[in-house]
């Protein structure tokens, strides 16, 4: 068993090295390729910035995405106060290899383990001792390395094209489609409310962005908006709306998922409906080319 641990939140082009060098390992010994990840964040346990914490992926999202670069198996480990307590020699000794049988580590360059925070060389140091081979992974992103904090600063900042290029694939929303006020209708460009799954999952700054669908089992261009609809609301409940590009079904109740294309503006107030729509129209051009 090969094995690489951490929590690889958004799964990003730097995780995709680690675990390209886990699958690649695994073939060549002839052996099974597993993750070893944590649910919930361990911040989200430890009360570490809690509050402010947003993630890239769901672990629904985070599993599906590991099994499509070629992993064997992924196992979840339930991150509690009792497990953080486990420095980083006592979680290779009774969980790597005492659980799973590891006998081959990939370590990542910013791998931080165990209660005691070791750092890669560490970490691959004490594997060695537990009698593992260790493979060392790439980096990705050269004098500027890929990390979900420079993700998620990315995509808070609007920067679509930026957060995708770290991730390797579009960013994503997923969630089931709501009832909204029907205002986009009227206006001729209806849209689908989301609310997403995972409730702590990152939202990009509020903007019009080009977005591919996925609804009904196919995938449609759209445009969506993610914002306080300044020009139609008075509140600041922010919502997610996509109008679907021809496209004229009922979705309510269905599942719908957005990957972020790129930005097309900022969200503003205008100062009539008519002015709206007409700007409604020329995204909707931006959005098809």
């Amino acid at each position: 068993m090969i094995v690489t641990t951490g929590f690889f939140d958004g799964v990003h082009a730097g995780h995709t090295l680690v675990l390209g060098a886990l699958v690649n390992a695994a073939r060549e010994r002839g052996e099974e390729s597993l993750v070893v990840t944590f649910w919930p964040h361990p911040r989200n346990v430890l009360q570490d910035g809690a509050r402010g914490l947003r993630l890239l992926s769901s672990l629904g999202e985070k599993r599906e995405r590991m099994l499509s670069l070629g992993v064997d198996r992924v196992e979840v480990l339930p991150f509690t106060k009792e497990f953080s307590a486990l420095s980083a020699r006592d979680y290779i000794r009774e969980v790597l290899v005492g659980r799973f049988g590891a006998t081959a580590m990939v370590v990542g360059y910013d791998n931080r383990l165990g209660s005691d925070r070791l750092d890669s060389g560490m970490v691959a140091g004490l594997a060695r001792k537990e009698g593992m081979d260790v493979i060392l992974s790439p980096v990705a992103g050269g004098d500027s390395p890929v990390s979900s904090t420079r993700i998620r600063n990315a995509l808070q900042d609007g920067d679509i094209a930026l957060a995708n290029a770290m991730l390797g694939y579009g960013y994503q929303l997923h969630g089931v489609v709501v009832e909204g006020n029907r205002l986009g209708r009227t206006l001729g460009f209806p849209t689908a409310n989301m609310q997403l799954y995972e409730p702590l999952k990152l939202v990009p700054a509020n903007g019009v962005y080009a977005v591919d669908v996925q609804t009904l089992g196919k995938s449609f261009r759209g445009m969506c908006n993610i914002g306080v609809r300044p020009t139609v609301a008075s509140g600041n409940a922010r919502t997610i709306e996509t109008h679907i590009l021809d496209f004229d079904e009922d979705i309510y109740g269905l599942d719908i998922s957005l990957s972020f294309v790129r930005r097309i503006r900022d969200e503003r107030r205008f100062p009539s409906l008519e002015a709206l729509s007409a700007q409604l129209a020329a995204d909707r051009e931006a959005v098809r080319l």
